[in-house]
């Protein structure tokens, strides 16, 4: 496990990361959840997102809304998996590091990694 977190940190130590705002809010959204074991607080959440709001910041946009129905009508992939395509996409990122998604797979000119394999 400690590998993931040396990962993790990894790549939150660079300088051309860049997120959507639907990835801060599902962040929080599950770091604050009342049923997970050791919760962060609000304040550690929010916290959290502050800092990385460092990295640029997609807003949902109606083009980001309308290019991840497009991406999930084409790919088959969840609305929520689709939109953070269509945001990195928005972004210019070439790189989607995720560990939802299928690694090795370029959807829209973006490649899908999973940093923790």
């Amino acid at each position: 496990m400690t590998g993931a977190f040396e990962r993790a940190g990894l790549l939150l130590q660079r300088d051309d990361g860049a997120l959507s705002i639907q990835v801060l809010q599902e962040f929080y959204t599950e770091a604050t959840r009342a049923t997970r074991p050791h919760r962060l607080t609000h304040d550690m959440a929010a916290g959290l997102v502050k800092a990385w709001t460092r990295f640029r910041v997609q807003e949902m946009t109606l083009a980001v809304l309308e290019s991840a129905l497009e991406i999930c009508a084409a790919h088959r992939f969840s609305y929520w998996d689709s939109a953070v395509v269509a945001a990195a996409r928005a972004l210019g990122c070439r790189e989607l590091y995720t560990e939802d998604m299928s690694h090795g797979r370029e959807v829209e000119g973006v490649m899908i990694v999973n940093p923790f394999r």
